[in-house]
């Protein structure tokens, strides 16, 4: 296993960076850049991008804000946000992004995974997957970024991985909606039940309170890496802090 990436997620709404709990009520972080450089002083593996309110809104994301991004950073970073071409996940690759992530646009075409893998690489295609425990299962969300557009994918989440991994998406991001936000720890089982399925990284979301919550799902669930956002923004754990931590437990990070 090569070294456990900690992902910094930055949710990007009219240019800000804002955070909720459990996909609702959206509170201000601060300026994208402003975050993204500190993130990348404090040893971030990778940033995360998400316009969150483009994939509902029916728009993609600004490729100028993508180039500003990429001018900042010397570590890979993942956009999001209403890429339903292959055309325009080059576009955004093409102004400095090094992976791209669909969700919803996936969902309503299946088939975009492997248009992008064949042209752009499987490396460059992640696909995110919103997931919440209802009716006695794991299922699909779309556009989770807003609110009111919200609703459910009539897909159960293990059998939407399986399908995405198989049409040659070369990571999952796994959003667990019910521990989005609320600092409780990661969704731990159904992240080894995904973990299980695929031969694919899988990168954790959504739980992140203490280092303790990002050892164990490294541990227990044997992700490749852990995304958190709230955590980071507020300053409660700091990058640099966190990896030696887990370090000291054993878990190999990039000091």
């Amino acid at each position: 296993m090569t070294a456990r990436r900690i992902i910094p997620c930055l949710d990007v709404k009219d240019g800000r960076v804002v955070k909720g709990v459990r996909f609702v009520g959206h509170t201000d972080m601060g300026d994208a850049a402003e975050l993204a450089a500190r993130y990348r002083d404090e040893g971030a593996d990778e940033l995360v991008f998400y316009d969150i309110t483009a994939s509902p809104q029916g728009r993609t994301l600004d490729y100028g804000w993508v180039r500003d991004i990429a001018r900042l950073l010397d570590i890979p970073f993942c956009v999001a946000g209403g890429i339903r071409s292959v055309d325009q996940a080059a576009r955004c690759l093409d102004n400095g992004a090094d992976k791209v992530s669909i969700n919803s646009p996936a969902l309503e075409r299946p088939e975009l995974i492997g248009e992008m893998a064949e042209r752009l690489g499987g490396q460059c295609v992640v696909v995110g997957v919103d997931s919440q425990f209802q009716d006695g299962d794991w299922r699909v969300h779309k556009y989770t970024g807003d609110p009111d557009a919200r609703r459910g994918a009539n897909r159960l989440t293990l059998d939407w991985i399986i399908e995405a991994q198989a049409l040659a998406a070369g990571e999952i991001v796994l959003n667990c909606i019910d521990q989005d936000g609320v600092r409780n720890g990661y969704d731990v089982e159904q992240l080894k039940a995904a973990r299980e399925r695929l031969t694919i990284p899988l990168v954790a979301s959504g739980g992140a309170g203490s280092p303790d919550h990002f050892r164990q799902v490294f541990a227990e669930a044997d992700v490749s890496g852990a995304l958190a956002a709230s955590v980071f923004h507020s300053g409660a754990i700091r990058i640099p802090d966190l990896k030696r931590t887990l370090d000291s437990d054993g878990i190999e990070v990039r000091l």
